[in-house]
């Protein structure tokens, strides 16, 4: 346990907690006497010893919960020399590994025979099963099972050492490696190559649980990034919060991530503040100048330039705020709303299934008020972009002209129901440009319930935005083409 409770030491100084060497003892010797039954009373101990003021209690809480998952804990328990004997574990402890067999057999057989059964229908031939380790647990999807591996091969591969963002990649190769992704390439590669309809299912099958797989061990070793890393500095963790996926991001993270909003708000600013009309020296207006000049019987004293209009964007942002998407429209609308001084004219609109105007409500509210009561109001609802289509064409479609542009973002998830893409082409057609942001890769764009194939051709651009710095450079580009 010294070492597991070591890494934690390391997340919570991280975290801005200072714990000194004699702190750290201390939580030694308090582990000593509490022992490791009771996971609640070891985490309330702990907190005794290791948090001293509010914040720091509030850290703690966050961290402890995070650091020391269901697998964390009982690899914590299995350090303890009393760890093997049954009568040391809790009802608790006891409870995790019920839960972790129970979702482990029923998961996973349930899931089995429901594609197996699919498969039954569309050939007589038996449905293959992998051979390898990672391929079984793979077929298996049992997400408990996945989550225990990914965090035992993240400790072998030592993740809680990664210094730097840029390491990311570097340590989710390892922990694929140690997962035994050398083996499922080998067998995927064979299956291919020997055919037959059911080794060309399973090899399909394959794939696309590895490319998940990596997805979710790409978005663990971020995560143990902030749990770890030791920074060198805030305006390194700045950027590195500018990289991030926002879905990644903490709570105890935003009142940075916010500070970083505002500071890039702020260079957007100082690059794009121009005044209303741009003088562009060089090109003459000849017939202003001869009438400016007839006073002085031709004479060229005062000459006059060409001046270009400078319009500032109307623009409307629809913000999905769902669960899955909440914090990438939490950023976007503190972006645009930072943005006031040459944005003046921004609507802002959210929801899950039904559409509400929240633009007074944002300007006359704290950030933090305004995005709790905008959850509250529009963020629990069944996602139906198809009724937020019906009620921005019922209320707001006469406002749109050729000089607004309409930001959406959102999955295009619509729980497979009307998309409603016809109205989006009637906004195309009127508007001066239909921008829509997707947090998710291209490639989920079309799976499930997805509707990104029906919406893409009704918008002017398509992004993929998940990060920050993808937030930046859409405004920036929103601001360059109308300025």
């Amino acid at each position: 346990m010294d070492s597991t409770l070591v890494d934690f030491v390391k997340a919570l100084r991280t975290a801005e907690v200072e714990v000194s060497p004699a702190e750290t003892l201390d939580a030694m010797h308090c582990i000593d006497i509490v022992g490791y039954k009771d996971r609640q009373f070891l985490k309330n101990s702990l907190a005794l010893v290791l948090s001293k003021n509010v914040e720091e209690k509030e850290t703690f809480t966050e961290l402890f919960d995070r650091f020391f998952t269901v697998d964390k804990f009982q690899s914590a328990l299995s350090e303890d020399e009393d760890s093997n004997d049954p009568a040391s574990m809790s009802d608790d402890d006891g409870e995790f590994q019920g839960q972790r067999q129970q979702s482990g057999g029923g998961q996973g057989s349930g899931g089995g025979g429901a594609e197996a059964s699919e498969a039954a229908e569309v050939s007589d031939e038996p449905e293959l099963q992998p051979e390898s380790k990672l391929g079984k647990m793979i077929v298996n999807d049992d997400r408990t099972e996945l989550s225990i591996a990914i965090a035992e091969a993240g400790r072998a591969t030592g993740v809680n050492e990664i210094l730097v963002f840029t390491q990311k990649g570097l340590y989710a190769r390892k922990i694929m490696d140690h997962m035994g992704l050398k083996e499922l390439q080998q067998e995927i590669g064979d299956l291919q190559k020997t055919g037959g309809n059911p080794r060309i299912r399973l090899a399909a099958r394959l794939k696309k649980g590895r490319d998940a797989l990596r997805e979710r061990v790409r978005d663990y070793v971020e995560k143990q990034f902030f749990l770890h890393a030791d920074e060198s500095g805030k305006q390194l963790r700045e950027e590195l919060l500018k990289k991030v996926k926002l879905s990644n991001v903490e709570r105890r993270n935003f009142k940075d991530v916010q500070e970083v909003v505002f500071k890039m708000a702020k260079k957007l600013i100082a690059i794009h503040s121009k005044r209303r009309k741009t003088f562009r020296r060089g090109q003459l207006d000849v017939r202003r100048t001869l009438r400016q000049n007839m006073q002085y019987d031709g004479m060229m004293f005062d000459i006059r330039w060409k001046a270009s209009k400078v319009d500032r964007p109307k623009v409307m942002c629809i913000c999905d705020v769902s669960g899955s998407v909440s914090n990438y429209s939490r950023f976007l609308l503190m972006f645009l709303y930072s943005l006031a001084e040459i944005l003046p004219k921004v609507r802002s609109f959210a929801f899950s299934s039904d559409l509400g105007e929240v633009t007074d409500l944002f300007e006359h509210s704290n950030l933090e008020d305004a995005m709790a009561k905008v959850m509250r109001d529009y963020g629990n609802g069944s996602t139906d972009y198809g009724q937020m289509l019906v009620d921005f064409k019922r209320h707001c479609l006469d406002d749109v002209n050729n000089k607004t542009t309409i930001i959406i973002l959102g999955d295009a998830r619509n729980n497979y129901g009307d998309p409603k893409a016809d109205i989006l082409r009637e906004i195309y057609d009127r508007a001066k440009r239909v921008i829509w942001l997707n947090p998710e890769s291209r490639s989920n764009w079309t799976v499930g319930d997805a509707e990104m194939a029906k919406y893409a051709p009704c918008c002017h651009q398509t992004d993929v935005c998940n990060s920050l710095a993808h937030l930046e450079r859409v405004v920036s580009n929103l601001l360059r083409s109308t300025t």
